[in-house]
């Protein structure tokens, strides 16, 4: 449930935000409605929705995200290291 939840307000983020951009575009008559230019307001948007919510799922849903190594997997320089060194 808690990744329905997450997916849904990332619909809704992306919707709002690229809305009120194509608003403007709309209104200072970059392109206009149907266009290309707006298909690639809303596929730009959508695309970076996806990055970030892909990034920031470990924050939200307790997972690791995209990029993130669990600890058994890090290299020897990423692990802690154990003993005295002083």
């Amino acid at each position: 449930m808690k990744g329905v939840m997450y997916v849904s307000v990332w619909v809704l983020l992306w919707g709002t935000a690229s809305s009120l951009v194509d608003r403007i575009l709309l209104d200072q008559e970059v392109y206009a409605s149907g266009s290309a230019g707006q298909a690639i307001t809303f596929i730009g948007y959508g695309a970076a929705c996806v990055v970030l919510a892909v990034r920031w799922s470990g924050r939200f849903l307790g997972a690791p995200s995209f990029g993130d190594q669990p600890a058994e997997e890090q290299s020897p320089e990423q692990q802690p290291q154990s003993g005295d060194d002083a």
